[in-house]
């Protein structure tokens, strides 16, 4: 599968990340707890450069707990400030603003030494599609400003926004690395909803998303489909065992395939099979 989804907008976003750099002190990028090496935009290294960084793992209530602590310590081992939360919680801009004040410390301790008047600490937030940006950007504002759903692509234009009486945001829209080196990382996109649907093989990531069961939540996936399967059992007798389960059949008793697939991928993208971080911290690379 090769993945290549990378819409004109995009690549103005980046020149308007590269130019909002001279404007900011700190970058707030914004990953999926769930993927977050996959979700991170290798792109973004190279444009963000020495900038102090906040790493924010959103949905953390989507994925894995000892997972990501796994990924807090390792992003603190790599210099940048991680904190993990749900973009949806009441407090996400007290523990956002906490992390940023850290970050910035030295910044703000410099230009006090100067005799400059101190202002606003001014941030950047950047992710990819459907990572939950807008949502925690309408959350710290305390009002909406940026549009959410569930459809990669939606915050276009860039705008300032006033968060808490600390922090000026300026939002920026998602961008997306304009090809997949790593087919499995395409995968996981996809999985979380970070990819259009209508863009990539459905068969593809549904098989992934059981063979990743199987391997490191074989019980999850037994218990939720209510099947009789073993770390050996071949992946299409996984999908007949979830056709039979959930009675996804068409005529002639033959298994509804297509049901079976869409049913996987949305059981699996909304956390209803099980909390699951499909990025290792370990083996992430």
């Amino acid at each position: 599968m090769s993945i290549n989804w990378f819409p004109g907008h995009m690549a103005k976003a980046r020149r308007q990340i590269e130019e909002s750099l001279k404007k900011v002190d700190v970058v707030i990028e914004i990953l999926d707890a769930r993927i977050p090496y996959a979700s991170k935009n290798p792109m973004l290294d190279h444009v963000i450069g020495d900038k102090p960084r906040v790493v924010v793992l959103n949905k953390k209530d989507m994925a894995n707990n000892k997972e990501t602590d796994r990924w807090i310590n390792r992003l603190k081992a790599e210099g940048v400030y991680p904190i993990a939360l749900n973009g949806k919680e009441p407090n996400v801009l007290k523990k956002i603003e906490n992390t940023v004040v850290e970050a910035t410390k030295e910044i703000f301790e410099r230009m006090e030494r100067k005799g400059i008047n101190p202002r606003a600490i001014r941030a950047m937030i950047v992710g990819i599609p459907n990572v939950g940006k807008s949502t925690i950007i309408n959350n710290i504002a305390k009002r909406k400003v940026a549009k959410t759903g569930n459809t990669p692509g939606v915050t276009k234009a860039q705008q300032w926004i006033k968060a808490g009486t600390k922090m000026e945001l300026l939002d920026t829209p998602g961008v997306l690395w304009p090809k997949f080196e790593d087919e499995s990382i395409g995968q996981k996109l996809s999985l979380t909803g970070a990819i259009k649907d209508n863009v990539v093989n459905l068969d593809d990531i549904a098989i992934f998303a059981l063979k990743f069961m199987q391997e490191h939540h074989l019980d999850a996936l037994k218990q939720f489909y209510n099947i009789n399967i073993d770390e050996n059992t071949e992946i299409v007798e996984i999908f007949d065992a979830i056709g039979q389960s959930r009675g996804f059949k068409m005529s002639g008793n033959e298994i509804d395939y297509e049901r079976v697939t869409e049913r996987v991928i949305y059981d699996t993208r909304d956390a209803k099979i099980g909390r699951f971080t499909f990025d290792l911290a370990e083996s992430a690379e």
